[in-house]
């Protein structure tokens, strides 16, 4: 396995992903989930935050004590479904801020469309994290990074649910820097660009829409 790319194989990831993966799981008990793994993977992706030490006062006595350095953390969704990553991350990360990229994939080519952007305008310095549930075929992980490498980020990490080998190649093909946290690798893509086993749509069965 590539270096730059972290399985956060926690038994209690592990356990909540097969209960995801199953196909009667409701709309409700896989966005739960998905906001529950989402948590545990911020965990892992925040790991090197920068820290500074700051006097407190606690009811004993003061000390100094290490509290986060410098601009708040960005979290980017790939829409729709990033946004799922998303909301369980800023249960561990309250204070950050959020952007979107709006990219669907086109059924015959594979290849990413994108039609919506916005995140915060001063990106620059700042640790940017983007969150999509499916590294599939990779396309719309390259598309999303290479917009955001545009406004210079001071780091930026890949976070998924699920990946496969096809998808992390095409990532370190194109950006071998930015790090890959995941629950796990699957075997393979099928013909229609799906990860086995996967978890079929993460979209439609976190919204419902299928």
């Amino acid at each position: 396995m590539d270096p730059n790319v972290t399985v956060v194989n926690h038994p209690l990831v592990l356990h909540k992903l097969t209960q995801m993966r199953k196909s009667d799981a409701s709309t409700q008990t896989f966005r739960t989930l998905l906001g529950e793994i989402s948590m545990l993977l911020a965990y892992e992706a925040t790991r090197d935050m920068k820290l500074v030490v700051q006097e407190i006062e606690t009811p004993i006595t003061t000390m100094k004590a290490p509290v986060l350095e410098g601009k708040k953390v960005v979290l980017v969704a790939i829409l729709r479904a990033g946004q799922g990553i998303v909301d369980g991350m800023l249960q561990l990360i309250p204070a950050a801020r959020v952007g979107h990229i709006g990219l669907y994939r086109d059924p015959k080519t594979l290849q990413p469309v994108e039609y919506f952007y916005k995140v915060p305008a001063d990106l620059h310095d700042r640790d940017v994290i983007l969150c999509d549930p499916m590294l599939a075929t990779g396309n719309s992980a390259v598309a999303a990074i290479d917009r955001i490498k545009r406004s210079n980020p001071g780091s930026l990490k890949f976070v998924c649910l699920l990946a496969c080998p096809e998808g992390i190649r095409t990532l370190r093909e194109h950006h071998p820097d930015v790090p890959v946290f995941t629950a796990a690798v699957d075997e393979r893509l099928n013909d229609h660009g799906y990860i086995v086993p996967g978890l079929g749509d993460a979209g439609d069965r976190m919204f419902g829409t299928k």
